[in-house]
């Protein structure tokens, strides 16, 4: 909507904000859609791949050996443009995962036991069976190393297939989708702390256990700031570095350390707010003031507004836009662009890994998922939320077979050889390509038509429903 003259900010010519909300106004709108930001990665996708297998492709991977120098003095360091993409802006990544686990563990779906068996059954079998599945096929000790790329699931894709079923989608199955690929992302961390990270150094973890103390101590003290978190941080990132442990895991530690609850309840927030108001209201009617007396009742209006939301929600809130459409196309753009030749497919290895990675995302994941879920059912451990039937886990068994994001990244921690590397990156394209086709055609023939009206469950009656 439009503002009127009066309401522009000073110095704003009219027309040209007039032209500025026609541009950038479907641009706002589309990136509110659900399924906005897996689009986002699947252009950067794609335009990796086409650069890659372009008359151009030497220039496409050139550009990520281009070195980056941080530092000051004679304190340097130097690392590939790549490094700082999938070690660094992916550290941004993480941090994001690991708010939305500790949200998720302090008031959602894993707040709770029995409302958590069920995601968790789906996703523990929806990582087995992939892994169970590669392993059948690459049981030589040249391939084996990749049984972790399949086993991943990415968010982004999988809710905007979901997004695309429209309104056959229940409330209830979303969520449960969601809760499964949070769970399934913290069984990647796992996976990655465990077996992708390289033999552990001692020192490297006093460092990485200093930055972890830092961050408590700043919390002790009343620290409210995010800013004042990022050289603790960063000494958590560099520890982990020098351990041998991979250092987007610092990420993970910061979120799940971060608060979760607010500073003001609602009933001080209202207090405070209209303190600091009828302070501005009293000095703006008097017949002099200075501009520099609204500064103080300012910062307590914006004191109240910033701690009225847990830490965990406002920073989830202020990150998501610029990881969903900055550091995962990035991620995507830099990572995607596979040389499909008979050079970069050259490892005699290749094609068990390919296949292998297909197989357990298209295949072993909804079995996976549809098998443990059916088996927790029938043992009476859990029920399956109101609303959402076996044809709905069915569905999200087979959307939860797009790895994208986090199994490109996993697959380039267990493998060095390039070709093997380029494998396991066409098989997780591939397979999440198909897997994205079969969950939207599953979904379309098993789910019945939008309901009727008042039938659809709310967002708070389909995560009450998780309980029964």
């Amino acid at each position: 909507m439009s503002r009127s003259p009066s309401q522009l900010a000073p110095g704003t010519w009219a027309p040209a904000r007039r032209i500025a909300e026609r541009v950038l106004g479907p641009i706002e709108r589309f990136l509110h859609v659900e399924a906005a930001s897996g689009i986002v990665l699947l252009i950067a996708a794609v335009i990796a791949l086409a650069w890659a297998n372009s008359p151009w492709g030497d220039a496409y991977e050139h550009l990520w050996h281009v070195p980056i120098t941080i530092g000051v003095g004679s304190l340097v360091f130097t690392q590939s443009i790549h490094f700082w993409i999938n070690e660094g802006l992916m550290t941004i990544f993480f941090f994001v995962v690991g708010l939305e686990i500790r949200r998720e563990m302090h008031e959602g779906e894993l707040s709770d036991l029995k409302r958590a068996a069920l995601p968790v059954a789906a996703a523990v079998g929806g990582m087995v069976a992939p892994a169970l599945l590669y392993l059948s096929l690459n049981a030589s000790p040249v391939s084996r190393h990749g049984w972790g790329v399949p086993t991943a699931t990415d968010i982004a894709f999988a809710v905007g297939v979901l997004a695309l079923l429209g309104k056959r989608v229940p409330a209830a199955l979303r969520v449960l989708l969601l809760a499964l690929a949070i769970i399934d992302d913290i069984g990647a961390i796992i996976v990655i702390a465990l077996f992708y990270s390289s033999g552990v150094a001692w020192s490297g973890l006093l460092v990485a256990g200093g930055g972890v103390l830092a961050v408590m101590l700043l919390q002790r003290f009343g620290v409210r700031s995010p800013a004042a978190y990022v050289a603790p941080g960063a000494v958590l990132w560099w520890g982990m570095l020098r351990a041998g442990v991979h250092p987007t895991i610092a990420g993970v530690a910061v979120g799940l350390l971060t608060p979760v609850r607010s500073w003001f309840g609602s009933e001080e927030f209202l207090a405070t707010a209209r303190d600091a108001v009828d302070r501005v209201a009293a000095l703006t009617q008097r017949d002099e003031h200075r501009a520099d007396e609204l500064l103080k009742p300012l910062g307590r209006i914006r004191q109240a507004q910033r701690e009225a939301l847990p830490p965990v929600v406002r920073l989830q809130a202020a990150l998501h836009p610029w990881v969903a459409y900055g550091i995962m196309p990035l991620f995507a753009f830099a990572n995607a662009g596979v040389r499909v030749d008979g050079s970069s497919l050259g490892h005699a290895a290749s094609g068990t890994i390919l296949l292998g990675v297909m197989l357990g995302l298209v295949v072993g994941k909804p079995i996976g998922v549809f098998l443990a879920s059916f088996a927790m059912v029938r043992l009476g451990v859990c029920a399956l939320p109101r609303g959402v039937g076996w044809r709905g886990i069915a569905v999200v068994g087979c959307v939860a077979g797009i790895g994208f994001t986090m199994a490109i990244f996993i697959a380039g921690l267990a493998f060095g050889d390039p070709a093997m590397l380029a494998a396991a990156k066409l098989g997780v394209l591939l397979a999440s390509s198909v897997a994205a086709v079969v969950g939207l055609l599953v979904g379309r023939l098993a789910l019945p038509g939008a309901p009727a009206p008042g039938a659809a469950l709310t967002a708070a009656e389909a995560e009450a429903s998780t309980e029964q």
